[in-house]
This record gives structure tokens, sequence and C-alpha cells, in this order.
């Protein structure tokens, strides 16, 4: 059984590669902006750089899950989450759901999974 963990700091892996398929770990915005629609845009190019580090991309994802700080949000993350996944074509199955985060700036964070 060989497990690659790409990106391994002090408490957690960027990614985790097992079975062909990447984990990727839960992303905020590193300098969170003021609009979840920001702020989400920040997240999907580093999901995409953790993504290439696997030797993968956004059109292999299997899974998403996208946590908001306040489902108020919703609307103004789906339209960058539109416009982001319509460019690789293919659709993961998804959870939103609210929940704290990490520091009151950030507003959305996303987890996905993608096949290798």
């Amino acid at each position: 059984m060989d497990i690659k963990y790409v990106g391994s700091g002090t408490r957690y892996s960027r990614a985790v590669i097992h079975n062909n398929t990447a984990y990727l770990a839960g992303n905020v915005a590193k300098d969170p902006a003021p609009t979840a629609a920001e702020q989400c845009r920040q997240i999907l190019k580093q999901i995409e750089a953790t993504l290439a580090l696997c030797g993968t991309d956004k059109t292999k994802l299997l899974t998403a899950n996208i946590i908001f700080a306040d489902m108020r949000d919703f609307d103004a993350v789906n339209e960058v989450w539109d416009e982001w996944v319509a460019d690789g074509g293919s659709l993961p199955t998804r959870t939103p759901m609210e929940s704290k985060l990490v520091t009151p700036r950030h507003l959305v964070a996303i987890q996905v999974t993608a096949a290798v």
C-alpha cells in the first residue's frame, strides 16, 4: 500500500495520495479578502496548485465540501465555483455546509478529493 504525503508541515499535509486518489486538506484564503467570492477565488487557485503537485487537476475532481461561515454567501460563492468548474467540464459531488471557520475573517473553506 503506497501512500504519498504532499506538502507536509507541522500538523498536516496539503494532500495525501492513496490508490490513485488525492485527498486535499481543507483550504481557506491565505490572505482573507473582504468578500466570500474573493476568498473563493483565492482558495480555488490554491486548490489548483495543490492538485498540480499531486499530478492531477480540477477535471478529475470527485468530491467537494464547501464550508460557509454564513450560508448567505452561498449564491456569491456559487457564481465563482460555477465559473471555475465550467472550465474543467467535470462536476464532482458537492456538500455545502455552515460552520465556524479558522478566524472571523475567513468566510469560506473548500476541501476536495480528486482522481490522480
